[in-house]
């Protein structure tokens, strides 16, 4: 006999960009262009094994309900629309279990024309997003964290790499100098107990602390990139992710998923050029991967 082990269903990919006004000032605004998805589990088994249509939410409403959502609330932080949306969720329809809510914020920055900061103009920041993933059960448990991804940074100074595993399949030879570049994945989660329940969320939103978190959390990551002489990729990322928890309290662990994208040195040698770490040739595949998670170490109970 077939069974029905596991199912989720939702909507994935709604975006929206909503302009923000300052209160003192229409035209100072703010933007967010946002992608959303939500996921729900739940009574909904009879949808895949008894062809019964009546628990499926439409992924329309869904798609409907963010939208509405978006424009009647506040959105800034994306972790407070996340919590707002897990709230309209669980409390609307009385089937549904878990709510996932995934959303991930594209960086528009204000730039300075004739020495002034413009109040409604906005270059976007390459391929970088702000990400937020909220995870709640209808018995009030949640599980938050934020990140982002699609940094891409590089240094083509104050990285080595030698002293590895040699073997005879080994033909890398010792850097004490080379370029170092990769694209950023970040998440930290956040200590649910801390925050204690899902209308906390909205409150701690309200306060600064996502902003602040976030903004914290990438300042590290690119002061320690830039400034660190890095020993290697693994080092590098486990230092970034102990600043992140030494800087913020309310973090419970902070994982990298770092690419190492190699800069290859071209060899001159047959036209008689030396090459001092001038020329390069970017050879994006293969690449390494390396991922580390950073957690507390916990309190000894006395």
């Amino acid at each position: 006999m077939a069974y029905l082990q596991d199912s989720t269903y939702g909507k994935n990919n709604v975006k929206f960009l909503k302009v923000k006004r300052d209160p003192a000032n229409p035209q100072i605004h703010q933007v967010m262009e946002a992608t959303v998805r939500v996921l729900f589990t739940g009574g909904f088994d009879v949808s895949f094994t008894k062809a019964d249509n009546s628990v499926i939410i439409p992924t329309d409403t869904i798609k409907n309900t963010i939208l509405v959502e978006a424009k009647q609330t506040e959105v800034f932080p994306i972790e407070r629309f996340a919590a707002h949306l897990v709230k309209h969720f669980i409390g609307k329809y009385g089937w549904i279990e878990t709510v996932t809510v995934h959303i991930e914020q594209v960086k528009w920055s204000k730039y300075e024309v004739n020495g002034q900061l413009q109040p409604h103009s906005f270059v976007k920041n390459g391929d970088e997003v702000r990400v937020c993933d909220l995870f709640a059960k209808r018995d009030g448990s949640f599980l938050l964290s934020g990140g982002v991804k699609g940094l891409t940074v590089l240094k083509s100074s104050g990285s080595m790499f030698h002293g590895y595993n040699v073997c005879d399949y080994t033909t890398l030879k010792p850097a004490w100098e080379r370029i170092l570049s990769t694209d950023v994945d970040l998440k930290y989660k956040y200590d649910s107990s801390k925050i204690g329940s899902i209308d906390q969320i909205l409150k701690l939103a309200d306060t600064g602390l996502f902003d602040k978190t976030f903004e914290s959390s990438l300042k590290i990551t690119l002061d320690r990139f830039a400034l660190e002489n890095s020993a290697s990729v693994q080092a590098t990322m486990f230092n970034m992710a102990s600043d992140i928890l030494e800087t913020n309290s309310y973090v419970y662990n902070a994982s990298y998923t770092l690419p190492n994208k190699h800069y290859i040195l071209f060899d001159l040698s047959w036209k008689g050029l030396k090459n001092e770490n001038e020329l390069f040739y970017p050879s994006p595949h293969p690449n390494g991967l390396i991922k580390c998670t950073v957690g507390r170490e916990p309190v000894a109970k006395l």
